[in-house]
């Protein structure tokens, strides 16, 4: 039995490089190069107002003055030169050569109009400082400026960006493709079907296929299989047929007579890396790989334990994958004391929450064992305690992860 350190760094030694690809800007990708901008954004100096475009010069222009308007600017005009005189400008429309300031049209005064309303002489009711209210060409992106670091996951702002950038191609990493294989003759997948005696529904195939998803992977086939070595290996070649990369199995990797999953991956050729690691839940989690080079996990039946073995083994490999740095937990101080009794490492359900005096707090939930779901599905984050923690006071400082790699914990309401 090996500890949690031991075998993240096997897990990262085994962990292959992402795989990239070009194309279309999508949600949820994640870039493997750097974005560089093409273009200035604003592409040219435009108004921030509705209202008359002028030329002030270095010390501005004072209220007062009157100008004649020699025409007007809506958006989407192209380029023009200003001979003097006020130009009526609307929001974003480019700004004439020679002129510097806008004046808002709520601070002027309107002196004479043309037959269609057009105005045709103004007065001004405020002062005008050079540069007001125009945008200027490049001050939000400049030519030549990385506007987006590799490993930036796209979404809908990144997206606009890369759409007002006119980018219409990045080089993204490939979605990691996952199988997952729940294992147990006692399970029942549709929720409707009454429960015969001996049977439990599968709770563990919608949550791992849903965290999967959410861990930036790409689900490529999900079954469920009795206790029996020959249909797990029937499976097993269903998922590397469907192009999976990384396998995860639940259940059947005890040291029950069923648990038969360690000896079928050694009779496929598999070599085992570790079985067994110094936590709590989750301890008889395996890790192997396979033939050709594929990844299996096979974590614990119990639904806390492949929470787990998902949350603190598979999904650190996933980002890897998706070429993404360690992530580094938050540390955050106990809302209670808590009482270790083993030198293990636990993973906890917990909550991270602002208490009454506006602290930010963790908290371990009652219910740790690994068959409690309930306490999971109120929990916002995982509390981890290394195996060297003992009991631990109030305000001790302790690791928070996010329920999810790319999740950050979400503050719910205190729960005293």
């Amino acid at each position: 039995m090996i500890g949690y350190g031991e075998a993240l760094a096997i897990l990262r030694k085994a962990t292959p490089p992402p795989s990239v690809c070009r194309g279309a800007p999508i949600a949820g990708q994640f870039l493997a190069e750097a974005v560089v901008s093409r273009e200035d954004l604003p592409p040219f100096d435009n108004s921030a107002m509705d209202g008359f475009a002028l030329r002030v010069g270095v010390g501005g222009t004072r209220a007062g003055l009157k100008f004649e308007v020699k025409g007007a600017q809506a958006a989407g005009d192209t380029a023009t030169t200003a001979n003097g005189g006020a130009w009526e400008i609307m929001t974003g429309a480019r700004v004439p050569e020679g002129l510097d300031a806008v004046i808002p049209v709520e601070q002027v005064e309107v002196l004479e109009s043309d037959r269609a309303g057009r105005p045709q002489r103004i007065r001004l009711n405020a002062d005008v400082p050079q540069g007001q209210h125009i945008r200027t060409r490049g001050e939000d992106v400049s030519r030549g400026e990385i506007v987006l670091a590799a490993g930036t996951r796209l979404e809908a702002a990144q997206l606009m960006l890369l759409a007002a950038l006119g980018v219409a191609e990045v080089t993204t990493v490939q979605a990691p493709r996952v199988a997952l294989i729940n294992t147990g003759r006692e399970l029942v997948d549709d929720p409707g079907r009454p429960l015969a005696s001996g049977q439990i529904r599968n709770s563990n195939g919608p949550f791992l296929a849903q965290r999967i998803v959410e861990a930036g992977a790409e689900l490529v086939l999900r079954e469920t299989v009795s206790d029996d070595a020959d249909a797990f290996i029937a499976a097993l070649q269903r998922a590397l047929a469907a192009g999976a990369r990384v396998v995860l199995s639940t259940g059947a990797v005890s040291m029950g007579r069923h648990d038969f999953v360690p000896d079928a991956l050694r009779g496929l050729g598999a070599t085992l890396h570790f079985h067994k690691i110094r936590i709590r839940p989750g301890k008889p989690l395996l890790f192997a790989t396979l033939p050709g080079g594929q990844l299996f996990f096979g974590l614990p039946g119990n639904p806390v334990s492949s929470a787990v073995g998902l949350r603190f083994f598979v999904e650190p490999v996933l980002r890897g994958m998706l070429g993404l740095e360690p992530e580094q937990p938050l540390r955050v101080p106990l809302a209670a004391s808590y009482r270790k009794h083993h030198s293990l490492r636990f993973l906890l359900k917990g909550r991270l929450a602002v208490d009454a005096d506006g602290r930010l707090r963790a908290q371990i939930l009652q219910g740790q064992e690994s068959f409690r779901i309930a306490p999971l599905a109120r929990s916002n984050a995982w509390i981890v305690l290394d195996e060297q923690a003992q009991d631990l006071p109030e305000g001790a400082f302790v690791d928070v992860h996010g329920l999810g790699h790319l999740q950050a914990p979400q503050l719910k309401g205190w729960d005293p």
